[in-house]
């Protein structure tokens, strides 16, 4: 199936690593111009050195997307070297644990300013592009937004954001035929993932906990599985597809518990 995405200009947040670099290898795979946009140094420089030797197209902008600042000149570099912005993909964020006993007003707002303001942020900035381009965003969301994790009400407050300005900016952005939908994955096996799972006693007991709950195939879903569902998303073929929230999690957060 041709997804017509060859020299579309797709900017992935968080790009470097986890869901966000499947995405930018799922997009470079299809021919689109996939730019990495992350603060970790040294995972985009080597992914985009590697996809380079492949020879696939892309480019890498270091930012720290928490500050505003950063989010603008983004869009604007992306803009100055390529003329264009066909989709944004935001995706990058960090489940930083900011409880409601164990946290802080302070720092509450800023796993808000984390996780949620950037995705505001990029879409505001790269608005006028994909006005243009008549172009599409794609937010990745978490299962935690649907339903709660515990300690955790930093991320899951912007996940939720999340789920709300996706609808929002679907119906905003209908006149100029932008379309806007989300990814809500759940448990993905990322760098970030497996760092969680290795701070218990007994690390694969837990995972093998965790996969025994999952109903299609008792397994994690892979980040790949996200990435093709995000260049769907992305392409002509989903062109009448907003304001959708898409569960990629082999029935984990719907189907019931019994089956597993």
């Amino acid at each position: 199936m041709d997804l017509q995405l060859k020299d579309k200009v797709v900017v992935v947040t968080g790009g470097a690593k986890g869901i966000g670099a499947a995405i930018v290898r799922a997009c470079a795979a299809e021919g689109a111009i996939p730019v990495i946009v992350d603060r970790d140094i040294d995972a985009g420089n080597q992914l985009h050195l590697a996809l380079r030797v492949e020879g696939a197209a892309n480019e890498f902008i270091a930012a720290e997307l928490a500050q505003v600042e950063a989010c603008a000149a983004a869009i604007l570099q992306v803009a100055k070297d390529f003329g264009r912005i066909d989709a944004l993909v935001n995706n990058a964020g960090v489940n930083d644990k900011v409880g409601l006993e164990h946290g802080t007003p302070r720092r509450f707002v800023e796993s808000l300013e984390v996780n949620l303001m950037p995705y505001y942020n990029m879409a505001h900035y790269a608005l006028p592009h994909l006005k243009s381009s008549h172009g599409c965003i794609v937010n990745i969301a978490s299962k935690t937004a649907v339903t709660g994790q515990g300690g955790t009400s930093g991320y899951v407050a912007a996940k939720g954001g999340i789920l709300g300005l996706t609808r929002e900016w679907a119906a905003e952005l209908l006149p100029a035929g932008i379309r806007v939908n989300a990814i809500i994955p759940a448990e993905v096996m990322t760098p970030m993932y497996r760092e969680w799972v290795d701070t218990f006693t007994n690390p694969e007991e837990k995972l093998a906990m965790i996969q025994a709950n999952i109903p299609l195939g008792k397994r994690m879903t892979t980040p790949e599985e996200i990435a093709s569902t995000v260049v769907f998303l992305l392409s002509a073929k989903s062109g009448h597809t907003t304001g959708q929230h898409l569960f990629v999690d082999g029935g984990y957060t719907h189907l019931d518990r019994a089956l597993t």
